[in-house]
């Protein structure tokens, strides 16, 4: 992709990430968008975002696969892994190369190389001192990404943080609370969703999601709320 090709793409997807910070905008969608954006623009092979629910524990809310095997990695690495250091230490983790990392991530490595990832990225999703959860991107290749595309993944990590917290207060932390669990809950909806179309249509559920995030996308309507209406049977798609 040519140099100013890619700033223009970058340039609509920060204005399209802009127009959901308004009144009633769907949070999912938004982490959605930018996890897309990750793999789109910065060439990440999957990316996925982590949130804390009210018990400090990180759950996948949003990915660029619903592939159970890659949603399994990422809570692997919130266990002990690159996500959960991350989370507590408020930095970006870089691990180059996988197969070198620490004894005590075992589990989430031998995961991660089984599914041909070489290195990862865990980028804070943080406001000051408050740290909600993780940007997390995976590479099929070992080594660093440019400092540019680092950079970006930085900016949508902000972006993520921004957007969750965004018209809330930080005055009250359970205001702050709430907006993650409905988050969170979302995400449960969405489950459910992806299982009636999977069942229903005889398809994997990394199908039954892009049917899903296909629909909302063609009829401007939100991931959680299509989803909903599919869970209550309201919509067949």
């Amino acid at each position: 992709m040519k140099a100013s090709t890619r700033e223009g793409e970058f340039l609509q997807t920060f204005a399209k990430l802009a127009d959901t910070l308004v009144v009633g905008y769907d949070v999912v969608d938004l982490l959605q968008m930018l996890v897309d954006s990750c793999h789109d623009l910065l060439g990440a092979t999957a990316a996925g975002i982590l949130l804390a629910d009210d018990m400090g524990e990180l759950e996948v809310v949003a990915s660029t696969s619903e592939s159970s095997r890659l949603v399994e990695m990422m809570q692997l690495g919130a266990e002990a892994g690159p996500c959960i250091d991350s989370y507590y230490t408020g930095q970006t983790v870089i691990v180059e190369n996988i197969e070198q990392s620490p004894p005590e991530w075992q589990r989430f490595r031998d995961s991660a190389l089984e599914q041909g990832f070489d290195s990862v990225y865990a980028l804070p999703l943080r406001l000051r001192e408050t740290t909600i959860g993780t940007l997390n991107l995976f590479q099929t290749a070992p080594g660093q990404m440019g400092a540019d595309d680092l950079t970006a993944a930085k900016a949508f990590a902000d972006v993520a943080t921004i957007g969750i917290l965004h018209e809330r207060s930080l005055r009250e932390s359970d205001v702050v609370q709430a907006q993650l669990q409905n988050a969170l809950n979302s995400r449960i909806v969405i489950e459910q969703a992806k299982g009636v179309i999977a069942q229903s249509h005889a398809v994997s559920m990394d199908e039954a999601f892009n049917r899903i995030r296909a629909f909302a996308r063609s009829n401007q309507r939100g991931i959680a709320e299509v989803s909903a209406e599919i869970v209550g049977r309201r919509l067949s798609i």
